[in-house]
């Protein structure tokens, strides 16, 4: 199926690695032209970047740390002297980890928040004035932050502020054109989940199968398919919105 992306130009933070690397991938095969970055090098960058050549396209695989705002604005306007203007717009880079609240350092709270809140406000703050027609941002966010995560009080927290972030923007912005969304993703089937000792990774992929309602849990490939609607005009109506790709958890 054709979704009209063939020559549209996207910026995708945090793509060498899970559901942004999937991301980057459906976007490029779908006829874009996609840059995006990492954080540290290793096999994941050099793979990706090969893949890429082998699709064809104008891409770009550049390093940032998206912690830094100065970086983030490098990023930003490398991704624009690449692509000329940006038509999609995916924030997909994000930190976690697993903290008891009472004992939570103010560090650890802003490192999540720097990277999976404060980029993309600046990752979208730093696009906006190179933003094509019928641009369309999408952020990806998390099902937690609707149901709350024990020890993983800064990540939800970021990831409920990404939702009304987007929720003001698509108001502030519907005028022009521009649309934002937010993809609530359940729990997928990464590298980090391969990484695990089996019966860990096993406990956990039967733990939170029997809560879905397909009874399994989600591949990256099927995150990137939504964002492909979400960044096609196959959506042209929808913003403001929290679309959850998620097997029906709950």
């Amino acid at each position: 199926m054709d979704l009209g992306l063939n020559g549209r130009k996207a910026l995708v933070t945090g793509g060498t690695r899970g559901i942004g690397r999937a991301v980057v991938r459906a976007l490029a095969r779908a006829g874009a032209d996609v840059v995006t970055c990492h954080r540290q090098d290793g096999d994941a960058v050099a793979s990706l970047e090969r893949e890429l050549k082998e699709t064809g396209g104008n891409h770009r695989v550049l390093r940032a740390d998206l912690a830094d705002p100065a970086q983030v604005e490098r990023f930003v306007r490398q991704g624009v002297e690449t692509l000329g203007r940006i038509d999609i717009v995916v924030n997909n880079a994000g930190v976690i980890s697993h903290v008891p609240y009472g004992e939570l350092p103010l560090a650890e709270w802003r490192r999540i928040l720097d990277v999976d809140l404060t980029a993309a406000h600046l990752v979208i703050q730093h696009a906006l004035p190179h933003l094509g027609e019928r641009a369309s941002v999408i952020s990806i966010g998390s099902k937690s932050s609707e149901v709350g995560i024990p020890q993983r009080a800064h990540y939800t927290a970021a990831k409920a502020a990404l939702r009304g972030l987007t929720r003001s923007l698509a108001k502030e912005f519907g005028g022009t054109g521009l649309r934002f969304n937010v993809l609530a993703a359940g729990v997928i089937e990464t590298e980090a989940l391969a990484a695990m000792k089996p019966e860990q990774a096993a406990l956990l992929r039967e733990r939170y199968s029997a809560k879905t309602a397909l009874g399994r849990l989600g591949r990256t490939e099927e995150v990137a398919d939504a964002v492909l609607w979400l960044a096609s005009d196959l959506s042209s109506y929808v913003t403001g919105s929290v679309l959850a790709v998620d097997g029906g958890i709950s």
